[in-house]
C-alpha cells in the first residue's frame, strides 16, 4: 500500500489548480484543454485496474508452457487423424499416456458433467488448459465423434496399446446379441451417477467408476482392486471398459449424434463385412455405422481407402478391364465375397 499512498501525494502535488489565476487569467483555448481534476477514488480504481492487469498478465504468463505442451499435443493427435498411419497413431497414444496422463493427469470427466449441471466451472484466468482441452473435445465429438475416445484420454490408449502388446489368443469377443445390448450399460452408468449427484452433490463418486484418477498414483485400496480387475478384464474382452462402462463416452456418444463429417460409405457397404468384421469397437453393423460407438480408429477408413481390399476398388477395377487375366477376376470376386 505504500506505493498506493506515495503515487496518491504526487498526483495531488502536481494537480493543477481547480480555481483562475488572479494575476493570469487562463484563456478560452486553456479553459478548453485543461482536464479536469481526479478524485481521489477515481485515482485509487485506476491502480487498482492497473494492478489487476499486471496480476492477470502473470497469471497468463505462468500458464504459457502448458498451454503450449497441451497445443502441441492436440495438433499431433489431430495430424495422426488426418494422416491415418498406425504408426503415428501409436504415438500420439504414447504421449497422451505419458503427457495427459501422468504428468499432468488432466483428462476429461464424469466431474465435468457434474460441474455442467451446476453451472460451476473453474476460474478461466487460472485454468486456461482445462478450457482449451474442454473445447476441443466438444467441438472435434461435433465434427468427427468420439475422436477424444480414439486417441486423446490417456486410459483409453492405454487399454488399446496394451491389446496390441498382449497375444490376441487371450482374447474373445462377446456374442453379438450381448455385445448390442451390452453398449447400454454405459448410459445406465451415466444417468446413475447423475441421478446420485443431483440428489447427494457428492462428486466423489468419480473415483469408482472412473479409472483416470490412476495417473495420480493415489487411490484407496478398494480402488486399485477394483482397477486391476478392470485392467484384468480387458486382457480378455477388448476395450472393455471404453465400449461398456465409460459414463463420459457416454455423454461423448450422446453428442456425437450431432456429429457433421461422418465416415463415408460405398454402395456396396450393403452387402461387404469387411470392415464390420475389422471394427474393434462393435460400430459397425452391416451398412450402418453407429455414431455413438464410432471412435474414428482409423481401421474402417484405411479399409475403405485400400484400392486392394475394398470391393468397391475391386469393382471398379473389374468394370474398366473386363478381359483382363480370368485368374485375376476370380481372386476379385473371392475377395467382393467375403
Amino acid at each position: 500500500m505504500n506505493h498506493k499512498v506515495a503515487t496518491l501525494l504526487f498526483c495531488l502535488l502536481t494537480m493543477p489548480a481547480a480555481y483562475p489565476q488572479a494575476d493570469a487569467p487562463a484563456t478560452e483555448d486553456e479553459q478548453r484543454s485543461e482536464a479536469p481534476p481526479l478524485s481521489l477514488a477515481e485515482l485509487d480504481a485506476l491502480m487498482d485496474e492497473e494492478s489487476e492487469d499486471d496480476e492477470i498478465a502473470a497469471v497468463i504468463g505462468e500458464q504459457v508452457v502448458d498451454l503450449l505442451a497441451l497445443s502441441a499435443f492436440l495438433c499431433l493427435a489431430l495430424v495422426s487423424f488426418f494422416h491415418k498411419g498406425t504408426a503415428l497413431k501409436y504415438v500420439t497414444m504414447i504421449v497422451s499416456i505419458l503427457y495427459l496422463g501422468f504428468l499432468r493427469s488432466n483428462l476429461v470427466s464424469v466431474v465435468n458433467i457434474f460441474g455442467l449441471l451446476e453451472w460451476n466451472f473453474p476460474l478461466f484466468k487460472y485454468n486456461l488448459s482445462w478450457y482449451l482441452l474442454i473445447v476441443f473435445t466438444v467441438v472435434t465429438t461435433v465434427l468427427w465423434g468420439r475422436l477424444y475416445c480414439g486417441r486423446i484420454c490417456s486410459f483409453g490408449a492405454l487399454t488399446q496399446l496394451l491389446d496390441r502388446i498382449l497375444p490376441s489368443s487371450f482374447r474373445f469377443e462377446l456374442p453379438t446379441w450381448v455385445d448390442s445390448r451390452a453398449i447400454y450399460l454405459k448410459y445406465a452408468l451415466l444417468g446413475a451417477a447423475v441421478l446420485y449427484f443431483l440428489v447427494t452433490h457428492d462428486n466423489r463418486i468419480y473415483r469408482y467408476i472412473e479409472p483416470f484418477w490412476m495417473f495420480t498414483l493415489s487411490g484407496t485400496t478398494l480402488m486399485w482392486v477394483l482397477l486391476g480387475i478392470l485392467l484384468l478384464t480387458t486382457v480378455f474382452i477388448r476395450n472393455f471398459y471404453c465400449r461398456y462402462l465409460c459414463p463420459l463416452g457416454a455423454a461423448l456418444g450422446l453428442i456425437s449424434n450431432l456429429t457433421v463429417l461422418r465416415i463415408k460409405r460405398w454402395g456396396e457397404c450393403d452387402s461387404c463385412k469387411i470392415c464390420e468384421k475389422a471394427c474393434e469397437w462393435g460400430a459397425i453393423q452391416g451398412p450402418r455405422i453407429l455414431v455413438t460407438e464410432c471412435v474414428r480408429c482409423d481401421d474402417c477408413e484405411k479399409l475403405y481407402r485400400d484400392e486392394k481390399k475394398c470391393p468397391h476398388w475391386l469393382l471398379i477395377k473389374k468394370a474398366a478391364a473386363p478381359r483382363e487375366d480370368p485368374s485375376l477376376t476370380q481372386i476379385e470376386s473371392m475377395e467382393v465375397s467375403r
